[in-house]
């Protein structure tokens, strides 16, 4: 079954971020802790492994990779070596890393004064040491990943930094080892090239002033703008606003100038209405080097991102709230699926990072509420209305799993202490709709359908309790079923009816990768941008300050 892109609730921006997003390949939040040193590893893979999780002990790789010998590995012949080794790390900017951490400075003024022996053999080692440090870092990101603990974010892994380099070394083959020890994925190549045009823009225009205020109803096309002179300079810097776009400017917000807005618009993940309104104005302020810096963030989060098996993927960007389906076994032009999802409230429940497998589908499902939700919604609520319960389908269910009949009292007092649940029953007021898309996980996150599908229609979707909520749930059913003859369109829609819950299993699970970056580039290296609805991509950078 295939879904057009464009589909209901598509938009130009959520096609491009589709796209690309092939190339990635409840309710609770927060970063897998820095991994423990390890013992020396003994085997290449077992070094591997000990390396797949950041920050990284340079130190002990340089010792295993000086292990076979005392030799010396960039200074033996001459120094050219070494000033190829530490022209490399200079250039480790343009991978948003910062050459500073690599002492490449001091290095070369060591390279250029040292002659003893005993110093010219502790410059080749700490040559080495950056040289590693630069290598793991390339490969897995400076910082601990951001995805929740149990995922395979850092699984198996065959680049082992001491190795790579001791080949590169060996076959002289330095520039291509640097190369290759980045992720090997279009979408992080792409980023890279917008981090240096943004770097570039940045430099070139440091002054990035703010456009006149437009007054909270915003700016029609045809309506007088004092700010059009600056808004007309700003939209072709960035790429928005062509020749012949910049030919009609003047006093008045023109038709072609709304159009390069709306171009604007739809790469900010803003509704691309073409009125220049106090939120498109907002992102119209902020400088270049700003955007830089959310690029260079989205560079590191790809280096935590693990190879996924060929197939059907479902991907999911929290701040832009989409999903995409992808199959890697066909045509990769194009999603073959796309639409708009509900993610966890930004306040309270954040979705966070995951990366999980989908296993099974429930049909007309039960929502057991969490004991989160049910201390702190449902009892309350039952204290205040006895009829609570039954006003939304909902009932109490024993440790035995059998439903218990109890008057108000001592329903309340059964769930206070932990002897009875609370589930609500299929049907039209059920949370999760009509399917629950199931990948088992300890922080029970999973997809579903929603009762609620006006919510859909917003532009800020942080609303949910953690799982994500997608719009169109029969059509993703039929992806991840991924069985044209039994699943068609039809039979989905029969198991959605009302009825009893069914489980179907899926023939092999549907890896889900629950993403977040603000800053994206599409196929045809256009940024795109989003706004960082949980403020991660501060508290990135505050670790990347640490670290």
């Amino acid at each position: 079954m295939i879904v057009k892109p464009g589909a209901r609730g598509a938009t130009r921006a959520g096609r491009r971020a589709g796209a690309l997003l092939l190339f990635l390949f409840h309710a609770c939040a927060g970063a897998s802790p820095a991994a423990p040193d390890l013992p020396a590893p003994t085997t290449p893979s077992q070094a591997a492994a000990s390396v797949a999780r950041a920050p990284f002990d340079a130190q002990h790789l340089s010792r295993r990779l000086y292990a076979s010998g005392p030799g010396l590995l960039w200074l033996a012949e001459g120094r050219e070596r070494a000033r190829l080794a530490l022209r490399l790390l200079r250039n480790a900017g343009e991978h948003g890393l910062d050459a500073s951490r690599y002492g490449t400075e001091e290095l070369a003024y060591r390279l250029e004064s040292v002659h003893d022996p005993v110093a010219i053999g502790a410059l080749d080692r700490d040559i080495s040491t950056a040289m590693l440090q630069y290598l793991a870092e390339l490969r897995f990101g400076r910082v601990a990943s951001g995805y929740r603990p149990g995922t395979d974010a850092h699984g198996p892994t065959d680049f082992d930094p001491v190795e790579h380099l001791r080949q590169a070394l060996a076959e002289g083959g330095l520039e291509q080892a640097v190369e290759s020890a980045a992720p090997a994925i279009p979408l992080y190549g792409r980023v890279k090239s917008t981090l240096a045009h943004y770097r570039e823009l940045a430099r070139a225009t440091p002054h990035w002033p703010a456009l006149p205020a437009s007054g909270p109803t915003g700016i029609a096309p045809g309506a007088p703008y004092q700010g059009m002179a600056l808004l007309c300079e700003r939209l072709r810097l960035l790429g928005d606003l062509d020749a012949n776009g910049a030919a009609a400017c003047g006093d008045r917000y023109t038709a072609p100038v709304g159009a390069a807005v709306r171009r604007f618009q739809a790469r900010h993940a803003l509704a691309d209405d073409g009125v220049l309104g106090p939120g498109t104005l907002a992102a119209l302020a902020v400088p270049p080097g700003q955007r830089a810096n959310q690029l260079a963030l989205t560079l590191e989060r790809l280096r935590w991102l693990p190879a996924l098996p060929r197939g059907p993927i479902v991907a999911v960007n929290i701040p832009t709230y989409r999903l995409w389906g992808f199959d890697s076994n066909g045509d990769i032009s194009a999603p073959v699926l796309e639409m708009r999802v509900i993610v966890g409230t930004a306040a309270r429940t954040p979705t966070p990072l995951f990366i999980g497998q989908m296993r099974y589908l429930e049909f007309n499902p039960y929502w057991n509420v969490p004991p989160s939700i049910m201390a702190n919604e449902i009892v309350p609520k039952l204290a205040h209305n006895p009829a609570y319960l039954q006003q939304n389908d909902m009932e109490l269910v024993g440790a035995d799993g059998q439903v218990l009949r109890l008057a108000q009292g001592e329903a309340l007092a059964s769930l206070r202490r932990g002897e009875a649940r609370v589930r609500q029953r299929p049907g039209a007021r059920n949370v999760l709709g009509e399917l629950k898309f199931a990948m088992p996980n300890p922080m029970n996150i999973y997809l579903h359908s929603t009762s609620s599908k006006e919510l859909f229609g917003r532009t800020r979707r942080d609303l949910s309790h953690g799982c994500i909520r997608v719009e169109r749930p029969a059509e993703l059913a039929q992806f991840v079923l991924a069985d044209a003859r039994r699943w068609d369109a039809a039979a989905v829609a029969a198991a959605m009816a009302p009825g009893p819950t069914r489980t179907v299993r899926l023939a092999r699970p549907v890896p889900v990768v629950l993403f977040y970056a603000t800053a994206l580039a599409d196929r045809d290296g256009k940024a795109l941008f989003a706004q960082d609805i949980y403020r991660q991509d501060q508290a990135l950078m505050q670790a990347l300050r640490l670290h």
